[in-house]
């Protein structure tokens, strides 16, 4: 009886060892992982999380505050076909489907906006999370919803759509979760107003945040005026606007703005570098060659294409991640009829099309956020000087919660220009400076009545009263009717600057360097029915030099005139055409660069492997294509001399202080019309380099660099290494399978994590008809067929029917799934 008793209690202590061990969050390698038996539990873990193969396990839902009942089909690529009898019942229904589908991925992306990552992830993103409550995020979306609020119908759709997604997440179980949560042990909460505004912040930041200040203020320390004038020219002369100057602006009046930068006060408010201690943290500096956050667009009028009627194309670039971007859907009800896609966590569509229209989006990349140096006026830095007059910051708390830590709580200093975000490390070049964001302001218009109104937009004028007012991240919409119009308009709040304003870090203590006026709205570039036939852009600069007002940024210069020329040529298109053109490899970087540089390099200096290498790169017709060696070849010698030839700016990289490098183009340019640049001599050597030498260095430097790791010699699918990862950066949850061609310079414009997002063509014929595609599934879960059922097609070049149906009866033999809601 003793032993059995001894043995019970044995297996007791066991067991109960056992399941503390099971129950308790552990840390390996440094990492936290979750309880294993909540992981692993057969009733709640992630065996649940798995679909049938035909696909989720769907249920009619009584849905809080319908009007109405709604149904919702389901075709073949699990896209919802939402109709109602009223927008506010379908945007609530909207928000539902989209829960249901994507609820991590809209938690992740709030959280990461709000600076609130830590609070589930624990330090290792507590960085993040300050810069983002440094950079106003959270402050920026409550300017949102304040404006936002004078929009009554905003303010319904947008409690409607929340309403859907708290309807969603209360009747979850545990079983239910998406498996994100069950892996990182945390619960989902509710959605709210402030959350889609945070998300909408979260693409401005990406697609409107873009500056140079601090590395060209380090150039010009560096190079001084006459240089930096020469490394860094604001316009590319063989770009092609996407509004030409057609006399237009001639009689335009000007707002007035600050005056232009001059030589003088260029100098006097750069920072020098050479006096100042620390670096740049890696987010901040500027790589060799920067990611673009890119898109086309295009339209052609009934003039150029087979039907007689317009076509309208759009492929946004943006990062590729798994779950998807974009989240396609249907909406229909007796006043309208749309589809599109949109962000998950913002209700409407944001790219689509409707019976009548189609439109569709790329980013401007003018340059909306600006530096300015704070004059303090005491040792706790609590009070500045502006224009003579003492001015007191206000502070504001940010508390951050960190898991399995105390809470931090964070003090932002607020001024007149905005946050002075890095004030928190002193050795940060930007320690005295305030951040001048448009995003920050008061929108002057609800994002979401803008979208709204195009879903519903029939004819140009609609379009037009759609975009007025919208605020950022500025946008080139481009527009095409079933009437025949075509048009395009670079829409946005631009800050009317001086020549060079907002170029360099400047002088905070001077109110006349601030932003005084916006460009106004009926001087906004826009472009209706061209004679060419076509509208059109590619990120390029919006205008050409005769545009009156002063603008900088960040423009792409190839992709633009390899389109521009496609479709200038183009006659009898089709949606097929189209298709040649998204998918396009050719690269204007290369054939402008490649010719010069074999022109300089000298073959006889070269062994059988460099003879083999210059004979596959002279038989290449600069298409990145995803079985060619050339282009791997090519990109690396290029690099190589571009390094070679500015490694006066790569001693700054390599100690990550900020330092601005040329554009490609600049650097193609030199080597064709300025090869005896003192930029390609090496000043510690004898003799003077040219072009040709640096050509002919970067090139053995190259093979040597193949001959080192022969397996970089490959071809360019290879070569690049493209994967598409797991928003929390699983690799069971990726696709690092994939073999692409493309490259940033060429229309289909695929990097390493980066690329054409949504692929739609849209034929706006007698009825509309349009194809689409985007790398993933309509499903979060990794657990779902639809998870990635797209995925190959597009890596492919295949591109998916989109059914758009006219009403609820119609029959197609693509549904595959109905729910009710009531």
């Amino acid at each position: 009886m003793v032993f059995k008793v001894i043995r019970f209690s044995l297996f007791l202590a066991l067991t109960s060892t056992l399941l503390w061990f099971l129950m308790t969050p552990r840390t390996v390698g440094g990492k936290s992982i979750p309880p294993i038996g909540h992981f692993f539990n057969p009733f709640s873990g992630f065996w649940t999380n798995a679909e049938p193969i035909s696909g989720p396990r769907l249920k009619d839902i009584s849905l809080p505050g319908l009007k109405a009942p709604v149904q919702v089909k389901y075709d073949d690529l699990m896209v919802p076909h939402i109709f109602a009898q009223n927008i506010e019942d379908a945007v609530a229904t909207q928000g539902y489907v989209m829960a249901q589908n994507r609820l991590w991925q809209m938690d992740l992306a709030s959280r990461k906006s709000g600076g609130r990552l830590s609070e589930i992830l624990g330090e290792r993103t507590l960085k993040l999370d300050r810069n983002s409550r440094r950079a106003g995020m959270v402050f920026a979306a409550q300017n949102d919803l304040s404006g936002w609020a004078n929009s009554p119908e905003t303010m319904r759709m947008l409690e409607a759509y929340t309403r859907g997604v708290n309807a969603y997440v209360d009747q979850l179980s545990k079983a239910d979760y998406p498996i994100e949560f069950k892996l990182l042990h945390y619960e989902p909460e509710h959605w709210s107003t402030m959350k889609t505004a945070l998300v909408m912040e979260g693409m401005a930041e990406t697609l409107c945040s873009k500056e140079d200040d601090l590395a060209s203020s380090a150039a010009m320390a560096a190079f001084g005026y006459e240089t930096f004038q020469y490394l860094y020219p604001e316009w590319n002369p063989k770009q092609q606007p996407i509004i030409p100057d057609t006399g237009q602006w001639n009689d335009m009046r000007l707002l007035p703005g600050p005056p232009p930068e001059t030589a003088s006060s260029t100098r006097a408010n750069s920072i020098d570098t050479d006096t100042r201690q620390g670096s740049v943290d890696p987010y901040e500096i500027p790589a060799l060659y920067r990611y673009r956050e890119g898109s086309n667009n295009w339209a052609l009028s009934g003039s150029k294409t087979a039907s007689g009627h317009p076509i309208l194309a759009n492929d946004p670039h943006l990062m590729l991640n798994l779950p998807s971007v974009w989240f396609q859907l249907q909406i229909h009800t007796p006043e309208q009829n749309f589809y599109g896609v949109t962000f998950p966590g913002v209700p409407g569509v944001v790219i689509g099309f409707n019976e009548q229209a189609a439109w569709g989006l790329t980013n401007v990349g003018h340059d909306v956020a600006d530096w300015y140096k704070i004059k303090w006026t005491n040792a706790e830095r609590t009070k500045y000087t502006l224009d003579g007059e003492i001015k007191e910051v206000k502070l504001q708390i940010e508390e951050i919660k960190i898991k399995g830590q105390p809470t931090l709580l964070d003090t932002v200093r607020y001024t007149v220009w905005g946050p002075v975000s890095f004030d928190h490390e002193p050795t940060n070049p930007l320690y005295n400076y305030a951040y001048r964001w448009v995003t920050h302001d008061v929108p002057p218009r609800s994002a979401l009545d803008v979208f709204l109104g195009l879903c519903k937009s029939k004819n140009t004028n609609d379009y037009l009263n759609a975009v007025a007012g919208f605020d950022a991240p500025a946008q080139n919409f481009v527009f095409a009717t079933r009437s025949g119009d075509i048009a395009i308009r670079s829409q946005g709040r631009f800050p009317v600057k001086g020549k060079e304003r907002g170029r360099f870090l400047q002088d905070g203590s001077v109110w006349l360097n601030g932003w005084h006026n916006f460009i106004p709205e009926d001087q906004i570039p826009t472009l209706k029915n061209p004679s060419r036939g076509f509208v059109f852009s590619a990120n390029q600069h919006t205008t050409p030099p005769e545009y009156p007002y002063y603008y900088l940024g960040d423009f792409e210069d190839n992709r633009s005139r390899r389109i521009y020329d496609r479709l200038s040529n183009m006659q009898r298109a089709t949606p097929d055409s189209m298709k040649t053109i998204q998918l396009d490899n050719f690269s204007y970087r290369a054939a402008d660069a490649l010719p010069v540089m074999l022109q300089y390099l000298d073959r006889t200096q070269l062994d059988a492997d460099g003879q083999q290498m210059v004979k596959d790169l002279a038989s290449w017709h600069y298409y990145y294509d995803a079985d060619a060696i050339a282009p791997t070849i090519f990109d690396a010698w290029f690099d190589s001399t571009y390094a070679l030839t500015f490694d006066e700016m790569e001693s700054y990289r390599l100690q990550k202080k900020a330092m601005l490098f040329p554009e490609d183009w600049r650097f193609i340019d030199m080597m064709q019309r300025d090869s005896n640049s003192s930029f390609f001599d090496h000043k510690s050597t004898d003799p003077k380099e040219t072009a040709r030498d640096i050509v002919m260095l970067a090139f053995k430097k190259m093979q040597a660099g193949f001959a080192k790791k022969p397996a970089q010699k490959t071809v360019w699918s290879t070569a690049k290494g493209f994967a598409i990862k797991h928003l929390a950066q699983i690799d069971a949850f990726s696709r690092n399978d994939l073999k692409v061609g493309g490259h940033d310079s060429s229309p289909n414009a695929i990097q390493k994590r980066f690329g054409p997002s949504w692929r739609m063509i849209v034929d706006l014929g007698d009825r509309v008809t349009a194809q689409g595609v985007y790398p993933g599934g309509q499903s979060g879960n990794p657990g779902s067929r639809y998870y990635d059922n797209m995925m190959d097609a597009w890596a492919t070049g295949r591109y998916f029917d989109l059914l758009f149906l006219a009403d609820v009866d119609e029959s197609s033999s693509k549904i595959i799934a109905t729910q009710n809601f009531k």
